[in-house]
């Protein structure tokens, strides 16, 4: 089952809560998880970039949503209990996000800070929007490339190979080769001192549309048998044909070949940072669970903190 939007996990969770008893975040995971039958894999799933896990976190904001409408009380940091609002609105679950979604445009209205309450976690959206940018700019970094000439973009391959770390620390380790009789390889890196280990390139600029055939990387793998050479990378702006990739993939052991198309040759110029600057850091702070947990906790057993929070008095 696929992994439930934030919004979806609300009314379940609320009704864990309306049973009595008092959540922390983690609490929730096992038995949600139960209800939305998820198995193993869905739970531990991460966020591509790997900060944090997808359920877990749209858990976390489900219930934050809910406690900025009302619905919940946090007796103590991390921990959630129902309020009487929140047992109200359960006998109306249908109309659970319609509720949260007005009580937190008024809460922003009075505090003049905009609330976006979509399907996506705050957390999502940004991970979405910098998915986006990425994107763009990965095609403008084709863009750019096609605009240079084709022994520029070699020059760019065999700088590239080098920040990945081919060649290592080696002076002198990669080279771009003459035009003049090139025998088939653009650029040559040595993987060790003495020049015994090494990696030819071939390097194609062409338009995004065209496509690399099964011929064209015969040809690369005649010319590294010619270098002597049982290692090789084939680079192209464009994209391969099925039948070069089954090629490519079908070579016995003696040969490694990789295939980078412009998709990945732009990933890994981006990754890389080779001929990128850095426009804009934003800093995203969490609380310090180390910090806060040291303190003492408040004990809720007073008349003044039942009025500020709206909960029930102790017996």
């Amino acid at each position: 089952m696929a992994i439930p939007k934030h919004e979806d996990i609300r009314v379940p969770a609320l009704r864990l809560l309306s049973e009595g008893e008092a959540l922390k975040l983690r609490e929730f995971e096992a038995p949600l998880a139960e209800i939305f039958q998820l198995n193993d894999d869905e739970i531990e799933q991460k966020y591509d970039s790997g900060n944090g896990k997808i359920f877990y976190d749209r858990i976390s904001w489900a219930l934050s949503y809910m406690n900025m409408a009302g619905l919940l009380i946090k007796p103590k940091r991390g921990v959630y209990r129902i309020s009487d609002i929140g047992v109200e609105q359960l006998n109306n679950p249908e109309n659970l996000n319609s509720f949260i979604t007005t009580q937190i445009d008024k809460r922003s209205r009075v505090e003049g800070e905009e609330q976006n309450c979509t399907s996506l976690t705050p957390q999502e959206e940004l991970y979405d929007s910098y998915s986006r940018i990425r994107q763009s700019i990965r095609s403008e970094i084709i863009d750019v490339i096609l605009s240079k000439s084709p022994r520029e973009f070699e020059k760019i391959v065999v700088t590239l190979l080098q920040r990945m770390g081919y060649g290592g620390k080696i002076k002198g380790a990669a080279e771009v080769t003459k035009y003049s009789n090139d025998k088939g390889i653009d650029g040559i890196i040595k993987e060790d001192i003495l020049g015994l280990g090494r990696i030819h390139i071939q390097a194609k600029r062409y338009a995004k549309m065209n496509t690399v055939g099964r011929e064209e990387i015969q040809k690369f793998v005649g010319a590294l048998a010619v270098a002597q050479s049982n290692k090789g990378i084939f680079i192209t702006t464009s994209s391969y044909s099925k039948g070069a990739v089954e090629y490519a993939d079908n070579l016995n052991g003696t040969t490694a070949l990789v295939l980078i198309d412009g998709e990945k040759l732009a990933k890994y110029i981006y990754e890389y940072g080779l001929g990128m600057q850095i426009e804009q850091i934003i800093e995203i702070k969490k609380l310090d669970s180390d910090f806060w947990d040291s303190m003492e906790d408040n004990v809720p057993n007073n008349a003044l903190y039942n009025r500020v929070t709206g909960e029930k008095p102790a017996r």
